[in-house]
């Protein structure tokens, strides 16, 4: 996943022509350390999203706008509108996140 470093940056990819999967997330967070163990063969497997992380704690207003609790979060933007949520409680695992892709694909 490669990082997104400013509000303009998030903006530009969130309203991108691809579909942006941003997964919020934070250094001190031992579930999103559990999900970087697994995430790079699923991100391998869905080439259809742009995949991006971004910092929750240096972005608070972001994460507040579109109501991000948890982390991590994964959240899908397709032109510019969020279009899917997957809540931290429910992103323990590959197959959580594999079938929450699944019911976002094209």
């Amino acid at each position: 996943m490669k990082p997104i470093h400013s509000h303009d940056e998030f903006e530009k990819i969130i309203s991108g022509p691809k579909r942006a999967l941003i997964t919020f997330k934070a250094g001190w967070c031992p579930d999103c350390k559990r999900l970087d163990m697994f995430i790079n063969p699923i991100i391998e497997a869905h080439p259809e999203f742009d995949w991006y992380e971004i910092d929750r704690d240096q972005f608070p207003e972001l994460a507040e706008k579109y109501q991000v609790m948890g982390i991590p979060s994964l959240l899908v933007f397709d032109g510019g509108e969020k279009i899917a949520h997957l809540h931290s409680a429910n992103a323990k695992t590959p197959e959580d996140v594999q079938n929450y892709l699944a019911s976002v694909a094209k």
